[in-house]
């Protein structure tokens, strides 16, 4: 051939292999294909050779549309939770991230020794129980430990998927989480014991002040971003004031200054119920014979005197049973009971604005008459209380004939209502070791990730003008 006629062939012939190899290139690789990461989502059938992505079916449409949407992650795999659940490769996503300090055993009586089940522990079966309550039966106040519990747990490859995980590095935590036992505390080393002149429960307050203050993980934020379990109404007393930047977890604010806690920076949480869980519930309004049940102390200081006049106002009426009880004598078995044979349970202030008796109706389905009008409620922002709870001012509680004439005048389909709504949120209110979807636990979790914009937004604005006064000295 002449030179003239391959001088033109081979740029045709070249042109015809990028061509070729191109092709080959895009059915090779068809499968694994993923556009370049502009940030849009890419709809599953744009590319038949693409990896499935299930679509739920919804009545929403809305969610619908927006869940046909799906990311490809750096795998070319679709960035889906429900499709990597149905796979078998199910993602954890804790509504918030928690650091926990390493404290000693004095804080927290030992707890952070136990070491969670090890990997390939398979769920339920506990061949790794954790340690039992420090306190004993009375666990009205055990907050701290089944949180502390949770933390510990989350560290463990095969722990099942809970609200919070914990994490290595305070850098990487929505929050700092203080393992101190306050209500623990206060119940065992209130009293100085001799040769002591201070109770240990002041000593470890004052113990507690001086190592955080002096961590840096406090002094980042001030200690916006801790948390501490407080819920005994009288722990905590001695280091409130110096510990107040932090987030605490309480039973009320009955006892502290506004300034110490609020509801716009604390949690509310709830007491460990006494009572048994009524487990399938049948017995509707006709089979609970007591109208109006109460059993605990009548006799009370500061805002439970309003218990003595109620008790004086009830104790005649019928279908009413308002007597005294204690813990002494069997109170939980006996409530419970009770409890289980009444339509609406009262829930009256006593010395401070809550009692474990509201916690005590609600997992027995007795519908709760609260008069309390200092009460705050756990995770009430995300918990309409009112469906499945009657609340009375305290005035209109004592006016005479008031009381009976509101309960009375509740029909049976009211009730019944309000009965089907108490079995459905009774789970919020169960402290459960491994912690539950929904459970008090991860509820206490999600009321405090809630805290954490907030607690961004104050440290933000805090330190607007930090970084330039820095420059200027």
């Amino acid at each position: 051939m002449a030179p003239r006629g391959r001088t033109l062939l081979l740029p045709l012939a070249a042109a015809t292999i990028l061509v070729a190899s191109t092709i080959f290139l895009f059915a090779a690789a068809g499968a694994r294909w993923r556009p370049a990461d502009t940030g849009l989502p890419v709809p599953p059938h744009a590319f038949s050779a693409a990896v499935p992505v299930p679509v739920p079916v919804t009545s929403n449409t809305t969610t619908s549309a927006r869940k046909e949407l799906s990311f490809l992650d750096e795998n070319g795999d679709p960035d889906d939770p429900a499709s990597a659940s149905a796979s078998g490769a199910a993602r954890c996503d804790p509504a918030v991230r928690v650091f926990m300090y390493d404290m000693p055993p004095e804080f927290h009586f030992g707890l952070l020794g136990w070491s969670p089940p090890s990997p390939g522990f398979v769920w339920p079966d506990l061949s790794t129980p954790p340690p039992r309550y420090p306190g004993g039966l009375n666990q009205q106040h055990s907050v701290e430990y089944w949180l502390t519990l949770d933390l510990l747990l989350s560290s463990s490859s095969s722990a099942p998927c809970g609200a919070a995980v914990r994490v290595a590095d305070s850098r990487d935590a929505d929050l700092v989480f203080v393992p101190f036992f306050a209500s623990l505390s206060y119940n065992r080393h209130s009293r100085p014991v001799p040769p002591e002149k201070v109770a240990r429960n002041k000593a470890l307050q004052e113990q507690l002040v001086r190592y955080l203050t002096a961590r840096p993980e406090w002094k980042r934020y001030g200690g916006a971003d801790h948390v501490i379990v407080a819920h005994h109404p009288n722990s905590l007393l001695h280091a409130r004031a110096p510990l107040s930047p932090a987030v605490f977890v309480l039973s009320d604010f009955g006892r502290y200054h506004p300034r110490v806690a609020s509801l716009e920076k604390d949690v509310i949480a709830p007491y460990k119920h006494m009572a048994k869980t009524f487990v399938n519930d049948s017995s509707g309004f006709d089979d609970r014979p007591t109208l109006l049940y109460f059993r605990g102390a009548i006799y009370r200081k500061q805002g439970g005197s309003i218990r003595q006049e109620l008790y004086y106002m009830l104790k005649d009426e019928k279908d009413v049973y308002f007597s005294f009880g204690s813990v002494q004598d069997h109170g939980a078995s006996k409530a419970s009971q009770g409890m289980h044979s009444s339509k609406f349970c009262l829930n009256i202030a006593g010395d401070t604005p809550s009692s474990n008796r509201l916690f005590d109706a609600i997992v027995s389905h007795c519908v709760p008459v609260i008069i309390s009008d200092d009460i705050e409620l756990p995770y009430e922002d995300a918990l309409d209380y009112s469906k499945f709870s009657i609340f009375v001012r305290s005035s209109d509680a004592v006016k005479k004939g008031y009381l009976m004439s509101l309960i009375s005048g509740v029909s049976k389909q009211q009730w019944t209502m309000m009965w089907k709504r108490l079995k459905e949120v009774d789970k919020h209110f169960e402290y459960q070791y491994p912690s539950q979807k929904d459970d008090a636990v991860q509820m206490i979790w999600r009321a405090l990730s809630r805290r954490v914009p907030a607690i961004k937004l104050k440290v933000h604005r805090s330190s607007r003008f930090s970084r330039s006064d820095r420059g200027h000295k």
